[in-house]
């Protein structure tokens, strides 16, 4: 019976879309509507929902979805409060709101873990109804409202304070980088202090010494070399000619 009433539910729907156009709900005359439809009409839009959100029934939900907006949003409002619901008990209650702007239905649900209200709206003109909206609302005690209350603004407290921490590490992590700047920059005068030590060394010695290929002055280049290198011996350097340079 639920199957049917989906598929002839779904056809319909289907169908009235179709003669409306393209990514239209469907439409009925205000004359049409009186109380007793419009409760009759919410009872089976229920139904169609609580069947296209069952497993065995997805390739029909999902043409219902892409010709109807509203379904598609009822489909998804019925799932999120489901868990909450419970198993549907009955209907408690029905009310039926009919004004110059459309026509509002209610009907209480009652479940095994909370109730909850199923919303049908309406709206149009003097002469005509659109379908508009198909909502599942969950009823909370106050203990619960509160309760989610407070938890929201411990997460939205504690985001805020989390961020705040992480943003007072980034700015003391500043006071490290004039340092770190600072060591780096020492390092290099005192680079170019020892190159240029070294060639005044050599120079010096140079300018001692006959530009030859005397020995020792080999050696004593090597070793001044070595020494600004921080090497123990002179192995590792070969000294194959020497230039003086005119300063």
């Amino acid at each position: 019976m639920k199957k049917w009433l989906l598929v002839l539910g779904m056809v319909t729907s289907i169908l009235s879309m179709s003669a409306c156009g393209s990514g239209q709900e469907a439409n009925v005359a205000r004359a049409d509507i009186t109380e007793a439809d419009a409760v009759e009409d919410a009872k089976e839009k229920l139904q169609m929902v609580i069947s296209g959100c069952q497993e065995e029934n997805r390739d029909q939900r999902l043409m219902v979805e892409s010709q109807s907006p509203v379904f598609a949003a009822a489909f998804s409002s019925w799932e999120s409060a489901q868990a909450d619901i419970g198993d549907l008990i009955e209907i408690s209650e029905e009310s039926v709101q009919i004004t110059e702007d459309g026509a509002v239905i209610h009907l209480k649900l009652d479940g095994s873990s909370h109730d909850a209200e199923f919303e049908v709206i309406w709206e149009g003109t003097e002469y005509k109804l659109t379908l508009s909206s198909i909502t599942t609302n969950v009823e909370y005690s106050g203990g619960e409202l509160m309760k989610k209350a407070g938890l929201n603004t411990l997460l939205g407290m504690g985001t805020v304070f989390t961020i705040l921490i992480l943003i007072s590490l980034i700015i003391s992590c500043f006071n490290f980088i004039p340092k770190i700047q600072a060591a780096f920059t020492k390092k290099q005068p005192q680079d170019e202090k020892k190159a240029a030590a070294v060639d005044n060394t050599i120079a010096q010695i140079v300018e001692k010494e006959e530009l030859s290929d005397d020995l020792e002055l080999v050696a004593v280049i090597a070793a001044a070399v070595a020494a600004s290198e921080g090497a123990v011996s002179t192995d590792g350097f070969v000294v194959r000619s020497i230039r003086k340079r005119k300063y």
